[in-house]
């Protein structure tokens, strides 16, 4: 029977600047090597603070999980590498550390690089979160490419005969990944077929990123349960790439497309069709909130499971869209998911069941002129955003898409300034 050992300073709001202000803390490491977690969130640690950390931390032979989010605030940019590199090479070593979060820390381009050596090199890695990192498209591509090699590393190992995890989940979420990195990140999980979790929310990734990353990558991840892409840009681009790819996710739980325009144009039509050919039988939980849904596309997605086709579905979430609450069709639909509520005899959680509140709806528009004008406008914004992209891709090299230099220096002052405020630590967790 597994033994589960924690050690915690998680969310204590220390201020730890030398080996001596640390060791005040960490006696519980250094009289054990058996702690399973350790959990080192919400406080802020200097570069020799994570040097006195290093020992302790590669002591801990047990260790399978790791928080280390929002531990350098108020740290200045030239500090970071230096502690970062100190507590990452100690865990390289830790043969079980499958788990690690390093949310909230701003990592630009001039601190990424101790992050890309870990990830390059630890073969037990299964479980990686990194939200609100302020990595932009560069870094944001080098750590994806740093995860390609990760791949390579553990096929080498399991041809030594070695038991090696496959990468399971991808949390990295508000980074400003862009399009610009939407390359690398498809080569990335093209490798990594054993991903089940991937979130990747609020990234600026519009359409021609979206279809790439859709296309060219998750396609072919076919063991995918969780896809969580919400606040990006699908249009009608997006939505068809998702439609052509859905299918094959026979595993999929939860599929959230938020906040992405997803409605507009026919994309929700594209959806209900895809899904409608019974491939997701799986599917738990629709996130489809502030995407100008209509009630028609309430009506085709009731109509997909009133037939059958998501026989496990019983949470879908609306609030946003261009609809009535007293629509017939919506009513149709909440009904039809208490019932299975009803059936399958679960209280569950609030929010596990039916539908979410209708706080923030819009009206449903009826000017034929306006929503063609709409139309126009986006088919207008579309042509342009794929010129753009066709540029930049003729102007790719061969290891990978060239980014601004300026944008790289915008997303590194940025990370300087996150790093000495206390905002950073505000990012939703996973």
């Amino acid at each position: 029977m597994s033994t589960f050992k924690i050690f915690t300073l998680a969310e204590l709001g220390l201020k730890l600047d030398t080996a001596a202000d640390t060791s005040k803390h960490t006696a519980p490491l250094s009289s054990s090597s058996a702690h399973t977690t350790i959990l080192l969130n919400g406080n802020t640690f200097g570069p020799l603070a994570c040097t006195h950390l290093a020992p302790l931390l590669s002591a801990q032979t047990s260790l399978h999980t790791i928080n280390l989010a929002d531990i350098f605030t108020s740290r200045l940019l030239a500090e970071i590498p230096p502690a970062l590199s100190s507590l990452l090479t100690s865990l390289l070593p830790l043969r079980v550390l499958q788990t690690i979060d390093l949310s909230d820390n701003a990592f630009g381009l001039n601190t990424q690089a101790p992050l890309v050596e870990f990830l390059r090199k630890h073969v037990p890695l299964r479980v990686l979160i990194l939200n609100n990192n302020g990595l932009g498209p560069e870094a944001g591509a080098r750590i994806a490419d740093a995860l390609s090699e990760l791949s390579d590393r553990k096929a080498e190992a399991r041809e030594e005969g070695k038991e090696v995890p496959g990468l399971e989940t991808v949390v990295c979420g508000r980074n400003r990944l862009e399009n610009g990195s939407m390359k690398a990140w498809s080569r990335c999980f093209q490798k990594n077929r054993d991903l089940k979790v991937v979130k990747m929310v609020q990234n600026g990734i519009r359409q021609p990123g979206i279809e790439v990353l859709l296309k060219e990558g998750l396609a072919g991840c076919e063991k995918l349960e969780v896809l969580d892409l919400q606040d990006n840009t699908f249009t009608n681009v997006g939505a068809g790439a998702l439609a052509e790819v859905v299918t094959g996710w026979k595993a999929l739980r939860e599929l959230g497309v938020g906040d992405s325009l997803f409605g507009r144009k026919g994309g929700m039509k594209m959806l209900c069709e895809a899904l409608g050919k019974g491939q997701n039988g799986k599917l738990r939980v629709l996130r489809l909130q502030y995407n100008e849904i209509d009630g028609r596309g309430v009506g085709m997605l009731h109509d997909v499971v009133a037939k059958g086709h998501l026989p496990e579905l019983r949470r879908v979430e609306l609030n946003g869209n261009k609809f009535s609450e007293d629509d017939m069709r919506v009513e149709n639909l909440r009904v039809l998911l208490d019932e299975r509520r009803e059936e399958a005899g679960d209280e569950g959680e609030e929010g596990e069941w039916g539908m979410d509140d209708f706080s923030d709806l819009e009206e449903e528009s009826e000017n034929e002129e306006e929503v063609a004008s709409e139309e126009e406008e986006e088919k207008e914004e579309e042509e342009k955003e794929a010129l753009a992209e066709e540029i930049i891709r003729d102007a790719e090299e061969e290891e990978g898409m060239n980014v601004n230099q300026k944008q790289d220096e915008d997303v590194d002052a940025l990370a300087e300034k996150l790093g000495k405020t206390d905002l950073i630590g505000q990012g939703p967790k996973p």
